[in-house]
């Protein structure tokens, strides 16, 4: 069984994934039973079969949430939600975390609607192996796989295969992946909806932009070193030899509360902006190469789409998620877009989250997609 409060058992589990080629992406491997679920709701911490950035198979983990009363016909709709930066390393994953039922925005409204909820860790988090951090492939995978899950999970007629992806930051990130993947990965899957809070959208333009704020400091670093791992991509030519030190204290720290991003900007002071030995990352490759891969596309037009951004967010840009808007409404697509005066970046899920939830009902519902596309 899986080890709860910590990684080992993980550890021991996993080869079944990585050998079990045989093994369907999506396929339960372990679970448990998490302590502290929502009242009236059953709460899980799972280990499941995925696949890697060259198509071999990896073991994830994450959780999966059940409400409780009777199912509906036609089984539970499904809410896959997408977490926000939380490390790159192992112990950093969500389902490990004191605060799991607190760190999913919405959680409670979507138990009472009678949704399951499926929280992936990403691979490398909660696993052996790095966490490719902000690798759309990756997460995508990762966010179709946990819905296949819990439909496992839920057992024969207590799920529906309709499901929602709903995400902050890197989970926004994660959220477009997963529509962008959805139909070649996942085709016994039924997308509705994907919504996104201050989702990574241009990676290129948001590193470089936010150099100079201690999360812009954290996202770039963090990036940097998993990228490094992940690709072989040679940190030492972009990254001046006294960061190295630094990055490398960042990136073994986990973010699961408010203390810990305040925690993080010691070292993160230490990271100036000459951090870089480059001007531009997307000047150099394989960093240019590797930033437009993992920069999102504009969805298919038949999948919907819900962003929400605060218009005081400092990490992901007001501008750039609008730019962002603009081209999904250039490509057909039917936008619901949320500007949220006076809000930042730590709080925007929060926020908008009922708003979010109230737009995945409807598309779960059946209702025509709104859109603001051409509104300012």
């Amino acid at each position: 069984m899986i080890d709860v409060g910590g990684t080992p058992a993980l550890a021991q589990a996993a080869p079944q994934a990585r050998s079990g080629a045989r093994i369907a992406p999506g396929t339960l491997l372990d679970s448990q039973p998490l302590p502290n679920a929502p009242e009236g709701a059953a709460a899980y911490r799972v280990l499941y079969r995925s696949t890697g950035l060259r198509g071999e198979p990896i073991a994830v983990s994450g959780a999966i949430i059940v409400p409780a009363g009777p199912v509906p016909p036609g089984g539970r709709p499904i809410v896959a939600w997408a977490h926000p930066t939380t490390g790159v390393v192992d112990k950093c994953a969500p389902s490990l975390a004191r605060v799991l039922d607190r760190s999913i925005q919405g959680l409670r409204e979507m138990l009472a609607r009678g949704y399951i909820v499926a929280a992936t860790d990403y691979p490398g988090l909660g696993t052996p192996g790095v966490h490719p951090y902000l690798v759309g492939i990756s997460e995508g995978r990762a966010v179709l796989d946990s819905v296949r899950v819990a439909r496992q999970l839920a057992g024969p007629g207590g799920a529906a295969n309709a499901f929602a992806v709903w995400g902050h930051s890197q989970g926004g990130h994660a959220a477009l992946f997963t529509g962008l993947l959805a139909h070649g990965y996942a085709p016994d899957l039924t997308l509705v909806g994907v919504a996104a809070a201050a989702p990574a959208t241009e990676l290129a333009t948001l590193m470089m932009a936010d150099l100079d704020t201690s999360g812009g400091k954290n996202l770039t670093a963090m990036t940097l070193w998993s990228w490094s791992r992940v690709y072989g991509a040679p940190i030492t030519k972009v990254v001046t030899p006294q960061a190295l030190p630094v990055i490398d204290e960042l990136a073994n720290e986990c973010i699961e509360t408010i203390v810990d991003v305040l925690e993080r900007r010691g070292p993160s002071r230490a990271l100036d902006r000459s951090f870089l030995a480059v001007d531009n990352l997307a000047d150099r490759e394989p960093w240019r190469s590797l930033l437009a891969r993992n920069t999102p596309g504009t969805l298919p037009p038949r999948i919907p789409v819900f962003l929400a951004q605060g218009s005081t967010d400092n990490l992901v840009l007001p501008r750039v998620t609008q730019d962002y808007r603009a081209r999904l409404c250039r490509a057909g697509s039917r936008v619901a877009f949320d500007l949220v005066p006076g809000v930042g970046h730590l709080s925007i899920a929060r926020d908008a989250a009922p708003a979010a939830i109230d737009w995945i009902g409807d598309r779960f519902a059946g209702e025509p997609a709104p859109s603001n596309c051409g509104a300012e």
